[in-house]
């Protein structure tokens, strides 16, 4: 037990007291020699938030003093919540009064006040632990003296006040990029200094530009990380091929979209017997390649996730191990992580499995269209290009849906949003937006992949290791209650409201509202309802999937948690177990990689849906004028969103409802004339013109047409 370890015990004890640290050296009876080491360990303990030390100088750990440290998530309104490290605590309200200057993704220590309207805690900032914004993208507004830079982050809830002298040349609606002087006080502002200027706002490239400077990341790979991989040599040592598990003679495919590049996952079948299958699912073995600690295992952890810009990908890893010495390219031999499972075909039921190391050689590089053409619409050309694997495709899919029966029936949650794609031509210009159906061929990868993360979690669970979950919590109480009350309107209701509430029970809603008109409008109403997954140290299983264990195990290539578990995985089923300093080492550092892999994908997943929104509002330029029939999909105080059968939102805005005085009605999700009784609420059709595209602003002006 390290020294961290046996503090936090001796503090645990219910006779322990906050003590001084003078008495704590004086009760673990340290040396003079080891004074300095100890307090260097007492401050690291309480910059990370495990102790706390109080204004007289005593140290306690904050469980035990009304005090809960994690994550603000700061709201645009104003006020956020804190996401405790201790995944199985309840988030915390904090108002806006309450916040002390702490900005969004900031680590905090919040004391505990009492309930908010009886229902959540709330409570209030009493420390920041961490700041973690420490440069801002955003438009400047220049004064005569002074200038603000607004943040494009609505969670960033202030303008950062930049002197005269720090503008840096900066005029008037420029896209910048500030770093941080000065922190927020109460009643005072941040402040900073403008250290980039991007470009006038709406120019071609700039707001893109904007959108990748937000999250941190700079586009190219620092030169030594360049070097680094040069020096990877590509041929596979004969001494690492004779040490593996020899699949090369077994017959799989991978199945991406037309246009991927990185192939991280291959699938197998074969038939045992009259009854079983083995389905073998083979991830590219990128831990091979980079090496913990190294210095492009360096990058690929402060990067934490490939990011799928609209125009473009900016990826965790260099295009040479991403495109080509990790990507399962047919015909050549790749070094894999191979998960083999055993399964009773007629009940879907898992009987047996392995986790491997193995070098593969894969067969066809197959797309979802051409599987869903050969298992759907059997395309007879395409049957005779690939005669020597129909056979397994008809078996993979004969598993996938019994597995997906399955999957249901234990009450896992399947949101069916609508998909679309936007076409950009070759100066990034959006042309076209094309609906993307879901076929057997995708739910095929998504179910082997989901169960291969089950197994993979399980295994690791029993065996006691330290690893990286995926989990999802239970949503809050009080949203479900919201969230029945909404759907109530609609003639729906939540089976179980008052204990602790199934997932079926919300799968059970989505399959009744299943072709109805309000069926959009529902989903995404309950979606909100949710809680964020995220990965985690420590299993409390995930909600959504109705699955007890969960991970992140398919694909390295883009995804830390999966190549960190990768590494874990290899040196549990080489050495049977870790030993007892391997082991230490991951539970001190594995939160970090969680937290940071957490924080690092939510800013991913929202600049990937801004430079979206950027190109459908873009896309939407040279409509003005036009009519669409839409629905009603966000309700608003100043008006409501319709969104277009294109995918694309619209704002509806209050003042331009003219034939009645409408009131906004939150609790019905409405709005009602005050004189006529007409009502507009969500989910309802109406047909609306687009009035205005203000493409700086990103925002699509509406007006109706009709009631």
């Amino acid at each position: 037990m390290g020294a961290k370890d046996e503090i936090l015990n001796f503090m645990h004890n219910k006779a322990y007291k906050p003590l001084t640290a003078e008495e704590l050296l004086n009760a673990f009876e340290i040396s003079q020699q080891e004074e300095d080491m100890f307090l260097k360990i007492l401050d690291r303990m309480e910059q990370d938030g495990e102790i706390v030390q109080t204004r007289i100088g005593r140290y306690g750990i904050p469980e035990k003093m009304n005090l809960v440290v994690g994550r603000l998530e700061r709201h645009s309104k104003g006020f956020g919540f804190l996401i405790p490290d201790d995944i199985e605590k309840e988030d915390v309200y904090i108002s806006a009064g309450d916040i002390n200057g702490a900005m969004n993704n900031d680590r905090i220590i919040v004391r505990i006040k009492g309930t908010e309207n009886g229902k959540r805690l709330s409570g209030e900032i009493i420390r920041i632990l961490e700041r973690t914004n420490k440069t801002i993208v955003g438009d400047f507004e220049a004064s005569q003296n002074f200038g603000f830079v607004v943040a494009d982050d609505s969670h960033i809830h202030y303008d950062i006040f930049v002197p005269k002298k720090e503008t840096n040349g900066a005029s008037q609606g420029q896209k910048v990029v500030v770093e941080i002087t000065r922190w927020p006080e109460e009643r005072r502002n941040p402040e900073g200094k403008i250290i980039e200027i991007l470009g006038n706002r709406g120019e071609p490239g700039v707001d893109i530009e904007a959108i990748i400077r937000k999250l941190d990341l700079p586009k190219e790979f620092p030169n030594e990380v360049k070097e680094h991989v040069a020096a990877i040599s590509e041929e596979i040592p004969q001494q690492e091929a004779k040490r593996r598990r020899d699949l090369r003679d077994l017959k799989m495919v991978t199945i991406d979209g037309d246009d991927a590049k990185d192939y991280d996952d291959a699938v197998s079948i074969e038939k045992i017997g009259d009854k079983n299958v083995k389905l073998g699912v083979h991830i590219a073995d990128v831990a091979y390649y980079v090496k913990e600690s190294d210095i492009l295992d360096q990058e690929a952890r402060r990067r934490a996730t490939s990011i799928y810009l609209v125009d473009r990908v900016i990826p965790m890893l260099p295009e040479k191990l991403s495109n080509n010495l990790c990507s399962l390219r047919s015909g050549e031999d790749r070094l894999a992580m191979t998960v083999l499972m055993n399964y009773d075909l007629e009940t879907g039921e898992l009987t047996d499995y392995e986790i491997l190391e193995s070098i593969i050689n894969v067969n066809h590089r197959l797309t979802y269209n051409k599987v869903k053409e050969i298992l759907v619409n059997e395309d007879e050309e395409l049957i005779q290009q690939y005669d020597d694997f129909i056979d397994e495709l008809r078996l993979m899919e004969e598993l996938c849906l019994k597995l997906r029966e399955n999957r249901f029936i234990q009450g896992s949650i399947d949101f069916d949003f609508p998909e679309t794609r936007l076409v950009l031509d070759d100066d990034g210009k959006p042309i076209d937006i094309i609906k993307v159906e879901r076929s057997i061929a995708e739910k095929l990868i998504e179910e082997f992949m989901i169960k291969t993360n089950e197994v993979v979690a399980e295994d690791m669970y029993w065996r006691e290791v330290p690893f990286i979950y995926r989990v999802h919590d239970y949503p809050d109480q009080s949203d479900l209650e919201a969230l029945n009350e909404f759907i109530h309107n609609f003639g729906y209701h939540i089976k179980g409201i008052d204990s602790e509430t199934h997932p079926k029970a919300l799968q059970m809603v989505l399959e009744n509202v299943k072709g109805e008109p309000e069926e959009k409008v529902i989903n995404t109403v309950l979606l909100r309802s949710m809680k964020q997954a995220h990965y985690a140290d420590q299993n409390i299983g995930h909600f959504g999937l109705a699955s007890e264990y969960y991970s992140h195990f398919t694909s390295p290539i883009r995804r830390y948690p999966d190549l960190m578990i990768h590494r874990i995985i290899k040196e549990v089923i080489n050495q049977g177990k870790l030993n007892q300093s391997r082991s230490e080492k991951l539970e001190e550092l594995l939160p970090e990689i969680t937290d940071h892999s957490s924080i690092r994908e939510r800013k991913a997943s929202d600049a990937e849906m801004e430079s979206k929104d950027l190109k459908k509002v873009e896309y939407m330029q040279d409509k003005e004028g036009e009519v669409y029939e839409g629905i009603i999909s966000g309700m608003m105080s100043f008006g409501f969103f319709v969104e277009l059968p294109n995918s694309i939102e619209g704002l509806v805005h209050v003042s331009n409802l003219t034939d009645d005085y409408y009131i906004y009605h939150e609790d019905k999700q409405a709005y009602i004339g005050e004189r006529t009784g007409n009502t507009y609420r969500l989910g309802d059709q109406v047909e609306v013109a687009v009035d205005r595209v203000n493409l700086a602003d990103r925002q699509v002006d509406l007006v109706l047409t009709s009631k």
